[in-house]
């Protein structure tokens, strides 16, 4: 079973290698999708993977790399189908 999650991760979350930890963190657990910087000063990720895999990454989000600041995570259903975990670029 695969289950697709939206993420918008907000605090200081740029500057802060957030969007490239995730990325690799992504690829270490096995989950695909795509994350980018915001304007808004957040970061958006598209997460697809095993129900496990993406609870895995919904928790490392929570708190992101060690420099980063995470001041609220909002979580909603997602959708696509992904074959690889892709840094885009920002919105």
């Amino acid at each position: 079973m695969t289950v697709v999650k939206h993420l918008v991760i907000n605090g200081r979350v740029q500057g802060v290698g957030f969007r490239f930890h995730t990325h690799r963190v992504a690829q270490e657990i096995g989950v695909t999708g795509w994350v980018r910087n915001r304007s808004d000063g957040s970061v958006e990720a598209m997460v697809s993977g095993t129900p496990e895999a993406v609870e895995k990454i919904i928790e490392w989000a929570r708190h992101g790399p060690r420099i980063a600041v995470v001041t609220g995570i909002e979580i909603g259903e997602g959708e696509g189908s992904f074959s690889s975990c892709e840094c885009m670029p920002t919105e």
